[in-house]
């Protein structure tokens, strides 16, 4: 073969090329597609997806084309909008492209796996899509709090802030309830209002205060509490916890309630005394004293109580001597019984008599002065 011959089919050859070139990019570009950058996403139950999704025309003439989502699964549900409108069908001028957003809704209900669908250009270009569920969905309500437990006294009101979750797929009305004991009292307090029932969007929550009162003189220890969300057909239940210390308080005072007596100084008198234990925990090592005037005493029988129980009371003798110089009138002997956790004291008062001796004595005087007078008289009274 000469030179002319070989140089003539390379032309000829690098021609061919050439226009295979031409003809294939000529091809490649007189198209119309759907492009989004996400082809495969993996997310978990009551998830949405907003897909952005480009309609690109590049033919010579204007296309109006109809969008078709098909193959998603029934209970799911999807928009496809164009702005804020939802449409079916676009049209687009030749070598420019519109942007479209098609937003799919995952249900909480879902078994976990890989779901594919379309979007289809109808008879111009189909746009596979693959949504991957990560993790088994449920059908569930869940009640929770941050704080379980606290701990007080008997009078004080415990508040949690609890957090009831609406994890299903429609909207729940849910009845609010409370197993405690007799003469405890719960309050619910949904959205910082009270209510016995709150409603709920599906996939939503509501942040419920839970209000738990004891009565005052409950005993301490520590109390479970369940509290209960419930509808028709999902429920959930929270175990809260109240810790009681326990309150203390006593009274001192007689078994009658009367709080005087009569004596005469010198001598001595017993009284009755009672220690009530008016709080709901038991009182220990309870010592007994007292406020006298000077010169006077108070022994105590027994002089300390190891223990009462609440409700209960405690029986002391307080022997009260007087001053055997004590000027007759009225006086107040201050008892008082202290434990190491509360006191209480009783105002005690005590009238003083003289002694009969000197009532006598006086009228010894007042005879013998009288005497005196009427010798006087009988003796100067003639003169």
């Amino acid at each position: 073969m000469s030179a002319h011959t070989r140089l003539m089919k390379y032309f000829l050859t690098v021609f061919l090329g050439l226009l295979s070139v031409n003809i294939c990019f000529s091809a490649s570009a007189d198209i119309f597609e759907l492009y989004t950058p996400f082809r495969t996403i993996t997310v978990p139950p009551g998830e949405s997806i907003d897909y952005p999704i480009e309609v690109i025309n590049n033919t010579q003439e204007t296309k109006t084309v109809f969008l078709v989502v098909s193959g998603i699964p029934r209970t799911w549900n999807y928009s496809l909008k164009y702005g804020s409108y939802d449409i079916r069908q676009i049209s687009v001028l030749p070598g420019e492209k519109k942007s479209v957003s098609l937003k799919v809704d995952v249900p909480l209900q879902v078994n976990k796996g890989h779901y594919g669908f379309q979007v289809t250009a109808r008879d111009l270009f189909t746009l596979p899509l693959t949504v991957t569920v990560s993790e088994q969905g449920t059908f569930k309500t869940e009640f929770t709090s941050t704080q379980a437990n606290m701990e007080g006294v008997s009078t004080s009101t415990f508040s949690f802030e609890t957090k009831l979750r609406n994890s299903t797929a429609e909207r729940q009305h849910y009845g609010l309830s409370a197993n405690v004991p007799a003469g405890w009292i719960v309050t619910f307090r949904p959205n910082f209002r009270q209510a016995t029932s709150v409603d709920i969007d599906a996939n939503s929550e509501a942040n419920i205060s839970i209000d738990i009162d004891p009565p005052d003189r409950v005993q301490a220890g520590t109390y479970k509490i369940p509290v209960r969300a419930s509808t028709s057909g999902t429920s959930a239940t929270l175990d809260l916890e109240v810790v009681i210390t326990g309150t203390y308080g006593m009274t001192l005072t007689t078994p009658t309630g009367l709080l005087s007596t009569t004596v005469t100084a010198g001598d001595t008198r017993n009284i009755d005394l009672v220690i009530n234990n008016t709080g709901s925990t038991q009182l220990s090592n309870i010592s007994l004293g007292a406020t006298t005037p000077l010169g006077w005493e108070v022994t105590f029988d027994p002089e300390k109580i190891d223990i009462i129980a609440p409700g209960k009371s405690g029986q002391v003798s307080a022997t009260l001597k007087v001053d055997k110089k004590a000027i007759a009138g009225d006086y107040v002997t201050r008892f008082n019984a202290v434990a190491p956790e509360t006191t209480s004291e009783a105002d005690f008062r005590v009238t003083v008599r003289t002694p009969m001796i000197w009532g006598w004595l006086g009228i010894f005087i007042i005879i013998g002065a009288l005497g005196i007078v009427y010798y006087l008289f009988r003796k100067y009274g003639r003169r």
